[in-house]
């Protein structure tokens, strides 16, 4: 539990040591939604989940329209999950209402938004840290480039593979996953 208490902080580096003892998957992952409340992993179970570190102002702004429209045909299946930054080129400068005004009234967004995060850095959360990290993911080590990046998770919680902003959330990179 002390392990998970001191990743709950932004910044964090465990030690070898803790990192043998200490499980940390992304169901362990804190983070609150884009309304402030706690995340509940209950919703995404039995289900892939695509995270997506999405902004507002940016020139791949538009894959959020396929972004709903795979979470719409996959729902079943897939939960879709955007994470709004603000890191690349300050695209993403707004407050939790604005941006998530933006998404409903120009996107009609309906998959799930958490809180506005740092995806890489000194900052990073515990979500990106498990997300670009094999010593957490046990997978692979990754980093965030741009906004749109994607990360796939299976089920069971284990990193499928991650996809840069040019992959369109509608590829069969993606959705060969789904089938």
């Amino acid at each position: 539990m002390k392990f998970l208490q001191k990743i709950s902080n932004k910044a964090f580096k465990p030690s070898e040591k803790e990192m043998e003892t200490a499980p940390f998957g992304i169901f362990d992952v804190k983070i609150h939604t884009l309304a402030g409340k706690p995340f509940s992993w209950d919703v995404v179970k039995g289900r892939f989940i695509l995270f997506v570190n999405v902004a507002s102002e940016c020139g791949f702004t538009s894959q959020y329209k396929d972004l709903e429209n795979l979470f719409q045909k996959y729902s079943d299946k897939l939960m879709v999950i955007g994470v709004p930054c603000n890191q690349f080129g300050a695209q993403e400068p707004g407050t939790a209402e604005q941006i998530g005004a933006f998404c409903e009234k120009n996107y009609g967004v309906s998959f799930t938004l958490l809180e506005k995060i740092d995806v890489k850095g000194l900052n990073q959360h515990q979500l990106y840290a498990w997300l670009t990290q094999k010593r957490y993911n046990k997978k692979m080590s990754s980093s965030v480039k741009w906004n749109f990046q994607k990360y796939l998770v299976s089920p069971d919680g284990q990193l499928v593979d991650f996809f840069y902003s040019t992959t369109s959330p509608l590829s069969k990179k993606i959705t060969k996953h789904l089938a």
